[in-house]
């Protein structure tokens, strides 16, 4: 797919995507405002949309989302500051690339994140007990998963001798992941090769120059999750399998996902958006990390790429698909 179409697409789905009715809000409607590349998942909005439900919020009468959705990295800082303007309540930054954006466009306005980062390595927060300031939020920075992805991989691919990591390096943890991932790579004696990709664009160069790899490990980003289908797609035309991050990969075909759960991260930043509306402040927030962590296994692929995979580390999984 063109790129211009994806745009058109990602833009065309926005549009539809039945999260906000913008024009209907009255001042006294809670306006969250959703900034992220690309629409979310229906596995991240839906746990977010019942637990506020559940916290007695009305969507379309007691809140409505506002939404910010990027076709790219680039259009992020824009359509932060378009939500500022709209005088949006709360900023939700969803996703790594978000988050400084939101946090740039405003010293007033609440930000919520829910990312891959490490907010005080990069400057978001003053510490995760009291942030500080007006951001605060749930990150699931946990840089040595893509190491725990790859000493999965080895053990349900034993031959494996040569590892591709596929990061952004525009990523603010780019050089903390890459560092976790050598690592990971020295101990068990796998070669590692570095494909990096700050755009779709870049996509297709990094698969074609990553020759003789036997595996493909990827770290968080909210790039790739938008763009998860091609990345997915990808893979499986060079007959590389997979490990991802989120589950939604494998949901889609991917081979592998080891890490936090991102429904779970979803559901639990309601409480925030929550306790913001009646009148708390971010400062006072503390920050939370991940405490819920999924394998899921796709035996479909599996067979799609000719793997047969140890029925002991199959049992291992928390969900399998087949």
């Amino acid at each position: 797919m063109r790129r211009r179409d994806l745009i058109k697409l990602i833009a065309i789905s926005a549009a539809a995507w039945p999260l906000a009715a913008r024009a209907q809000q009255t001042d006294r409607v809670y306006r969250i405002g959703l900034l992220r590349i690309g629409p979310p998942p229906p596995s991240f909005i839906e746990p977010l949309r019942h637990a506020l439900s559940e916290l007695g919020h009305v969507e379309g009468k007691s809140f409505v989302f506002d939404l910010g959705i990027a076709a790219d990295v680039e259009q992020l800082p824009n359509l932060a500051a378009e939500l500022i303007h709209r005088k949006v309540d709360v900023i939700l930054a969803s996703g790594t690339p978000a988050v400084l954006p939101a946090r740039n466009a405003t010293s007033t306005v609440p930000v919520v994140f829910v990312a891959a980062i490490d907010p005080v390595e990069t400057g978001v927060i003053t510490s995760l007990a009291r942030p500080g300031g007006n951001v605060t939020g749930l990150t699931a920075v946990f840089a040595d998963l893509v190491g725990k992805r790859l000493e999965i991989l080895k053990e349900m691919l034993p031959t494996l001798t040569r590892v591709a990591l596929l990061s952004r390096p525009a990523n603010p943890g780019h050089v903390q992941y890459v560092q976790q991932a050598q690592m990971a790579a020295r101990s068990l004696r796998v070669e590692l090769q570095v494909m990096s990709a700050n755009s779709p664009d870049e996509f297709e160069s990094a698969f074609s120059g990553a020759q003789g790899v036997g595996a493909v490990i990827q770290i968080d980003d909210a790039m790739f999750t938008s763009h998860r289908q091609m990345l997915v797609d990808l893979a499986t035309q060079h007959r590389i399998p997979g490990a991802y991050g989120l589950r939604e990969f494998v949901d889609i075909g991917g081979f592998l996902a080891v890490g936090p759960s991102y429904s779970d991260l979803y559901r639990r930043s309601a409480t925030y958006l929550d306790k913001i509306h009646k009148g708390a402040k971010p400062a006072d927030l503390p920050v939370e990390q991940a405490n819920k962590f999924e394998m899921i296994v796709n035996l479909k692929t599996a067979k799609v790429l000719g793997l047969t995979i140890s029925p002991s580390l199959v049992a291992r999984a928390d969900e399998v698909i087949e």
